[in-house]
């Protein structure tokens, strides 16, 4: 039998103690080899998603605005050389009708697609199978001297003695500035967002003058007036209000302010810039509240003691010193608030009618830049002009949250 001294005994202890420590450093190292993993995966996703938005929308710019595998054209005797998208439109429209509007002859505009040759040719002339169509369109534009023919490319043989107007290419200034947004028209698409970013910023605007006095208005009682006992009891509640899906928001405010405003404004359509943003500011009002709540609640309690021992009142110290003191949380508040209400798409989708129109004030229908994603997304043909539009309005949303992130990092970190 074997008897373990002293000795032995220390140095299983000291083994034990080893192989504990080692264990430790393993799980210690594997745990942080996990999180930068973990971290690294994040980063590189998040760095492709923006990789893969910038490269579908590049290509918009060296686009045409007439259909793929479209032209335009016009009798050779024509000085016009080229017609913009809006031009072409308002010539289909008829609200141009003659050549010397656009600068041309003094002729009156006669509007001609492929589809129309039945109005001007019978079917033995065009044949059975159509096969004579180019033929007929030869003849149309040699003879026919005030014509705007949109006709597919494979229709110009040798015999056309038209000519084929020079593609127009969608410009930056068109792009972001044109007033009318409608990427499926014929023959030429218009690609004017500047209703879109009108209608994002006017109800992002009417929400956050909604939510944010109110919303520091609640921040301010959370954090000077209501005891402890009720502040655990309401900030969780206002906090759940931030996970409840947002097409639940949308329905409220379908089925309630909708209603209500169309009611009390004597509106044809209840579904307005401000049905929008009452709805936004309901979402928003959580982020305000606790961020602000939290900046207000970081004041020391020694500026609040030398202000009342100065002599001021509970108000008084509330707007001159904590306010004043937490101004960076609040306007970090602010702007996050700005931010959810610019990137929130299915509550505005429900409610703001979706009228791609420039708005004048908040009783009219909009259609915000997230909303027309989230509508038109699915429907438009990958890698045409409308998928490539959409995502450079993807683009411009990035750029306008990311503008609002940077200033709220600068606002958080500044020195007070």
């Amino acid at each position: 039998m074997l008897v373990r001294g002293p000795a032995a005994d220390e140095l299983l202890s000291i083994s034990m103690k080893k192989n504990k420590s080692f264990f430790t450093r393993f799980i210690q190292k594997f745990a942080e080899g996990l999180i930068t993993l973990s971290g690294g995966v994040t980063s590189l996703a998040v760095i492709l998603i923006v990789v893969y938005l910038f490269k579908e929308s590049v290509g918009l710019f060296q686009r045409t605005t007439v259909a793929q595998e479209f032209v335009m054209a016009v009798h050779k005797s024509n000085s016009i050389d080229h017609l913009d998208a809006t031009k072409i439109k308002l010539v289909f429209d008829q609200e141009i009708t003659n050549w010397k509007q656009l600068g041309g002859p003094n002729d009156t505009i006669i509007t001609f697609r492929w589809e129309d040759a039945g109005y001007y040719f019978t079917e033995e002339e065009m044949g059975a199978d159509f096969e004579n169509l180019p033929h007929c369109i030869a003849v149309m534009a040699d003879t026919m001297t005030g014509m705007l023919a949109f006709i597919p490319k494979h229709y110009i043989t040798n015999e056309f003695t038209g000519k084929i107007l020079s593609e127009e290419k969608v410009s930056p200034g068109s792009f972001f500035f044109g007033k009318e947004w409608f990427p499926t028209a014929e023959p030429a698409a218009q690609l004017g967002v500047w209703p879109l970013i009108m209608g994002t910023l006017w109800v992002s605007l009417g929400a956050i003058l909604l939510s944010l006095p109110l919303g520091l208005g609640v921040a301010i009682y959370l954090s000077e007036i209501a005891s402890d006992k009720l502040r655990r009891v309401i900030k969780p509640l206002i906090e759940l209000l931030a996970g409840i899906p947002s097409v639940v928001f949308g329905f409220f405010g379908l089925v309630i302010i909708v209603p209500i405003i169309q009611r009390w404004f004597d509106l044809p359509v209840g579904e307005t810039a401000l049905a929008g943003s009452v709805i936004l500011a309901i979402m928003a009002l959580p982020t305000i509240i606790t961020i602000a709540e939290d900046a207000m609640r970081t004041v020391p309690r020694s500026m609040r003691e030398a202000s009342l021992a100065l002599g001021a009142s509970r108000w008084q110290t509330i707007y001159r010193v904590v306010v004043p003191y937490a101004a960076s949380g609040i306007s970090a508040a602010a702007i996050l608030g700005v931010g959810r209400a610019v990137g929130e798409t299915m509550a505005v989708l429900m409610v703001t009618g979706n009228a791609a129109i420039i708005p004048h004030s908040f009783f009219e229908p909009v259609r915000t830049i997230p909303a027309t994603i989230a509508a038109e997304l699915g429907e438009a043909p990958q890698g045409g002009i409308h998928y490539e539009a959409l995502f450079t309005l993807g683009v411009i949303l990035f750029v306008i949250t990311l503008c609002i992130n940077l200033l709220v990092d600068y606002l958080s970190t500044r020195k007070r």
